[in-house]
């Protein structure tokens, strides 16, 4: 008879996320991911079979989360369009934050992992995910920015679909920039000018 599981899968997943996002596939180790998650190598592999695979369920459910708190966000049909963009960025930049008081940078699971070609190609599930997170993120912005462009946050002239490209890549932009070391405040003001031709 098969003993009981005798760890939360879904922490375990949370946790190599977080290492994931920070270090990348390559430099995280099996130690690492054992030592966050707080289990054996043997309870690791015996769930998940391998690395890739912890790999792959760790990036949807990473996807997944920062993808529901971004709706929360961005889907908040009582706050301006151009607000919720503001919102998005302070939601990065609280991670950055965050992140800064345990002396790194947050990190992102997407960016490092679009980053890393080889992983997209070993495994075509990876880059599913990746894809139908962007599009999911892409449909969430848009509608943000068409919000705001009725309600007078976005610039009238703004296009929703290039505008949520200009938003993530922001973004993306200020992930990496993060891991330089520049101060959270500096961060925010460089993402607010990446934006400045589109909210008002």
């Amino acid at each position: 008879m098969a003993r009981p599981r005798m760890f939360d899968e879904t922490a375990v997943l949370d946790a190599a996320a977080a290492q994931f996002r920070v270090h990348g596939f390559a430099d995280t180790s099996t130690e690492r991911l054992c030592e966050a998650a707080g289990v054996r190598r043997s309870s690791l592999y015996n769930t998940f079979t391998s690395k890739d695979e912890l790999f792959v369920r760790a990036l949807g459910r990473y996807t997944d989360s920062i993808r529901e708190r971004q709706t929360a966000v961005l889907a908040d049909c009582d706050v301006a369009g151009g607000d919720r963009i503001r919102a998005l960025l302070d939601l990065v930049i609280a991670e950055e934050r965050d992140a800064r008081s345990e002396g790194r940078a947050a990190g992102c699971m997407v960016v490092l992992t679009f980053m890393n070609p080889d992983l997209r190609e070993r495994d075509e599930r990876i880059a599913r995910i990746l894809e139908h997170d962007l599009r999911e993120r892409l449909a969430l912005l848009a509608g943000a920015i068409r919000a705001g462009r009725l309600d007078g946050s976005i610039a009238p002239d703004a296009d929703p679909e290039r505008g949520a490209l200009v938003v993530t890549t922001v973004i993306s932009g200020l992930r990496v920039t993060a891991q330089a070391g520049i101060d959270t405040d500096t961060l925010r003001q460089i993402a607010l000018d990446g934006l400045r031709s589109l909210l008002t």
